[in-house]
């Protein structure tokens, strides 16, 4: 384990340790939805997995280094199959097409309390916080080579700003449906194909 690894992850370097160290995760993403942050314990996990508590510092470096892994996977099980979609699109029409087909999976009520779990932790937590600064900016950096390759006129300055409005779409989007769950998200993204069609 190294400073610049603080989860631990080359403590799973056999197969066993491994498959034992996705366990956990798993675990505590269960944990995560059931009860929030306070239920991820080194006692609950433990209990869930058949451990010593003591196991957690050998797999992620102690229980901030699980939190940070339960974090990481929790955000790319909500948002890599929106962002996927989105990049794979050949055009803009095709981009939005592919994000309300995958809107209602992102937004299944287990997903929905995770989201609201990693956004209060990254407000309180500067760890958390730094995380999700992170993978926003990887995101946009993603997003802005797509654009790049499918608007090569278009300055690197429209690039990046598109590719951040177009991440901060899908945080409010999420946020929305986080505060009302009951209110669809296909109104929304109807009037965003819409505008996109427009000349």
């Amino acid at each position: 384990m190294t400073p610049e690894d603080p989860a631990g992850r080359h403590a799973a370097s056999t197969p066993r340790g491994r498959e034992r160290r996705e366990q956990l995760i798993r675990i505590g993403l269960d944990l995560l939805a059931e009860g929030g942050w306070p239920a991820i314990t080194a006692r609950a996990v433990a209990d869930r997995a058949r451990i010593r508590p003591g196991l957690l510092h050998h797999y992620f470096n102690g229980l901030p280094g699980l939190h940070v892994a339960v974090a990481r996977r929790a955000t790319e099980m909500i948002a890599d199959p929106v962002l996927d979609a989105l990049l794979a699109a050949p055009d803009t029409a095709s981009a939005v097409a592919a994000v309300r087909a995958q809107i209602p999976a992102a937004a299944a009520e287990r997903n929905l309390r995770l989201a609201a779990e990693l956004l209060v932790r990254a407000l309180r937590d500067p760890r958390m916080g730094a995380e999700r600064r992170d993978w926003t900016r990887a995101v946009q950096g993603r997003v802005a080579a797509r654009l790049a390759e499918t608007c090569p006129d278009w300055p690197a300055e429209r690039r990046e700003g598109t590719a951040m409005l177009c991440t901060a779409m899908l945080d409010g989007l999420m946020l929305q449906l986080i505060l009302d769950p009951d209110r669809p998200a296909e109104p929304a993204l109807a009037a965003t194909a819409a505008l996109v069609a427009e000349p």
